[in-house]
């Protein structure tokens, strides 16, 4: 370190190509031991754990750790991501971007342990994460360094893989071509494509869906059980809801579920645009709101709708420690007590169509009403009362506004 000290450095390190770089430079540069933490948000098998801390290890750290971060995750984030119905411009489901809080905030916890004066990470200079990273380190890190040799040097993929190979470490190029981020909530890809608003990536960057064309031609239904806003259980067998959405990847993925592109505004006031696959999402989202549909009130609804969407924004714009966020949480908690019951999803060639739900809370009451013909709430009288009465404001403004 600058300062003489010989307190290790730990880097947030997930095995791609920016944080491989990252480990050989800040040997180089600070001449301290560099001791690797992978947070595992999801994303991640045995073998593939395995591999990025044999990946750290063969660059020259002096340590790695890993740590299981999937249960934190969906306690802090996930759960009010599936409660809230937040897709981000009505696309994107926030794959990725929530993890950053939780990966700092247990990143610094090794650093601390360890005595560590610097926590480093290998975001760019133009994304979100660097944000996302750094606020969180800014407010539980008392006082921690961050170094972020990417954003720092301003280096293109390029750079950092001719870097690598002139120290002897291999790099894919082929797989350098695209920057992927796995995660329990989805995958992000971006690569050339990206960089334009009409770039189209190609199939096979996706890395863990199936191209819809190539999909079965069968069509597959899923039941799901929520309690309390909460999937409890996957066709009829009772899951954890991290089990269930790591089995709606796998199965939504296999009939092309969940992909699809988003352009959004970046925390930085640019436009950015990103691919996404995120089969899980993709499926319990939009059965979760038709359970809703069923047990919720109108003005619930609606309200939801909006506070969602701005809950989704913060979080995806790194302000998850503002008090506002716990206090939409409560909200959506609260608004959860009936949502109860069991919805069936068809899945098919990409599709992801909810053909049902029924709930013990429904206000779908056939008991009061014969839909379309009768009921028992009310009479004929009543309702020409109320069609008078209902348009009285609409009225009042047309004869106002003919009247000039």
């Amino acid at each position: 370190m600058p300062d003489g000290s010989t307190a290790p450095i730990v880097l947030a390190f997930s095995g791609g190509l920016d944080t491989s770089f990252c480990v050989p430079y800040l040997k180089e540069t600070y001449g301290v031991p560099v001791v690797t933490v992978t947070v595992n948000t999801g994303g991640f098998n045995a073998e593939q754990l395995a591999e990025v801390e044999a990946r750290a290890l063969e660059l020259g750290a002096a340590e790695h750790r890993t740590i299981d971060a999937r249960q934190a995750l969906w306690d802090e984030t996930l759960r009010y991501l599936v409660m809230g119905n937040v897709l981000r411009g009505q696309v994107y489901p926030l794959c990725v971007g929530p993890e950053r809080v939780t990966q700092a905030r247990m990143a610094l916890d090794v650093a601390r342990e360890l005595g560590a004066q610097a926590l480093a990470h290998g975001s760019t200079g133009a994304g979100n994460d660097q944000v996302r990273f750094d606020v969180a380190v800014r407010i539980l890190g008392e006082g921690m360094k961050v170094i972020t040799p990417i954003r720092e040097l301003a280096l293109s993929r390029d750079a950092t893989a001719d870097y690598l190979e002139q120290r002897g470490f291999p790099v894919n190029r082929e797989k350098a071509a695209y920057s992927i981020n796995r995660g329990l909530w989805g995958t992000t890809i971006g690569g050339k494509e990206t960089h334009r608003t009409d770039g189209v990536l190609p199939n096979d960057a996706y890395p863990d869906t199936t191209a819809p064309e190539d999909a079965p031609n069968t069509p597959e239904t899923l039941t799901l059980r929520f309690e309390q806003g909460v999937p409890v259980a996957l066709n009829g067998e009772a899951l954890s809801a991290i089990e269930i959405v790591e089995r709606l990847a796998e199965i939504g993925g296999r009939h092309g579920v969940g992909r699809g592109m988003h352009v959004g505004d970046t925390i930085l006031g640019i436009k950015g645009r990103v691919g996404f696959e995120a089969a899980a999402a993709a499926i319990l989202i939009p059965a979760h709101r038709e359970l809703e549909k069923l047990v919720l009130t109108r003005w619930q609804r609606y309200q939801k709708d909006h506070l969602g969407d701005f809950y989704g924004m913060l979080l995806h714009e790194g302000q998850y420690f503002d008090p506002v966020m716990r206090d939409l949480e409560a909200f959506f908690s609260s608004s959860q007590d009936v949502v109860t019951g069991d919805v069936a999803v068809q899945l098919f060639k990409g599709s992801a169509r909810v053909l049902g739900a029924t709930a013990p809370a429904s206000m779908f009451n056939t008991g009061v009403a014969t839909y379309g013909e009768e009921n028992t709430l009310w009479d004929g009288r009543d309702a020409e009362g109320f069609t008078t009465i209902y348009g009285v404001h609409a009225l009042l403004a047309h004869r106002a506004r003919n009247a000039r």
